[in-house]
């Protein structure tokens, strides 16, 4: 098994620039989990350590999970591949025509469904917190959350549930006005979905 930022590079998934991310933020690095997850077996290996660690949680009484829900865009795929090593299924949360973070195309949860949701990165957990409320709308109790990367500064709050990352890695994360990039004029590139 390989090291996942190993396969965050070999996948081209780890961007050295200068990005506007989705949260509004600038930073130097981008992780790009879609070139990662293109292939089955980078994806296996990823979230191997992930699945192990919540399945001893569950067996230990620490954890329950019927399921596992990911943002779109970058959650779909990462919790179709968790949601199957776990052996549960699988369905996703999505914006609907206002920006809202809603549960569409049919999918269902019954009350009281304990949630994993799932991301590629995390950075301010503005879209985890986003997905958890549509979900917990819909009847859900949120388990856990998963995701490929941990890019959060340490300044964040801890998420109210347990969080099981493949690997934290460190970026710039500034706000446009404190931007260490902006200040010496390098352009910044939006490779992200959400519109800001």
């Amino acid at each position: 098994m390989e090291n996942v930022t190993d396969l965050l590079l070999e996948s081209g998934a780890m961007l050295e620039g200068h990005f506007l991310l989705s949260s509004g933020c600038h930073s130097d690095r981008y992780f790009q989990c879609a070139k990662l997850l293109q292939y089955p077996q980078k994806a296996r290996e990823v979230f191997q350590r992930v699945a192990s660690k919540i399945q001893d949680d569950i067996k230990n009484g620490i954890l329950k999970t019927d399921l596992t829900a990911g943002p779109a865009v970058g959650g779909i795929i990462a919790a179709w591949e968790l949601g199957r090593q776990l052996g549960v299924p699988s369905i996703f949360t999505e914006r609907d025509e206002t920006g809202g973070m809603t549960l569409r195309r049919g999918f269902e949860i019954q009350s009281g469904q304990h949630v994993l949701i799932v991301e590629d990165v995390v950075t301010t957990g503005k879209s985890t917190m986003e997905c958890a409320v549509a979900l917990e709308k819909a009847g859900a109790v949120i388990a856990g959350l998963a995701c490929i990367v941990d890019r959060r500064s340490r300044s964040c709050e801890p998420f109210p549930w347990p969080f099981y990352p493949a690997v934290k890695l460190e970026a710039g994360n500034w706000e446009a006005s404190q931007c260490e990039l902006c200040k010496k004029g390098i352009a910044a590139v939006k490779p992200g979905s959400r519109k800001i």
